[in-house]
């Protein structure tokens, strides 16, 4: 479950659903993962109920994707080529997102969330032009203006003004 960090143990609801969440990690055999940011000080697990609560889950910290060494680059390749593989574009050249893969951390510091909109929003982009070449699309994304710092509890990889996206493919393209 995503997005611990939005519920609220001060209020009715917020206290029936960490009842239910507490109800299932003691009665279900079952594994379940609770991912919320900064969840020790909000959400699931702030506050004298949260405590309780958070003595029954094991808490893993994680952060983004580190990009200094050869091994970290390394670890960032199967993950674009992951979001890559889940891309359902008619003309798309597999290794196209490969070849970015540093483009692609500058541009989203390492975030997994942010590393998935930014390739959605350029396949959709592809796919609303019908694009002969979807690569052009990532050109485009390229050549947008960074984003401002993400704010806490989220980051946008989406453009912050775009520049002048790619013509719309003619009937010859399609």
């Amino acid at each position: 479950m995503d997005e611990t960090h939005n519920l609220n143990l001060a209020t009715r609801s917020g206290a029936e659903v960490s009842d239910q969440l507490k109800h299932f990690a003691e009665q279900q055999p079952v594994t379940s993962a609770y991912v919320g940011i900064e969840v020790e000080a909000q959400g699931l697990f702030a506050g004298v109920r949260g405590r309780q609560i958070a003595g029954r889950f094991t808490l893993i910290s994680s952060s983004s994707f580190a990009y200094g060494t050869a091994e970290q680059r390394a670890a960032w390749q199967p993950l674009v080529a992951t979001l890559e593989s889940l891309l359902r574009l008619h003309r798309h050249q597999p290794g196209t997102l490969d070849r970015l893969a540093d483009y692609l951390y500058e541009r989203t510091d390492g975030m997994i969330g942010s590393l998935s909109q930014l390739i959605g929003g350029a396949a959709i982009l592809a796919a609303e032009t019908r694009s002969k070449s979807p690569a052009r699309c990532w050109t485009w994304f390229r050549s947008t203006s960074r984003p401002p710092a993400a704010p806490p509890g989220g980051a946008s990889a989406q453009p912050s003004r775009p520049r002048t996206p790619p013509a719309r493919a003619s009937p010859d393209d399609r």
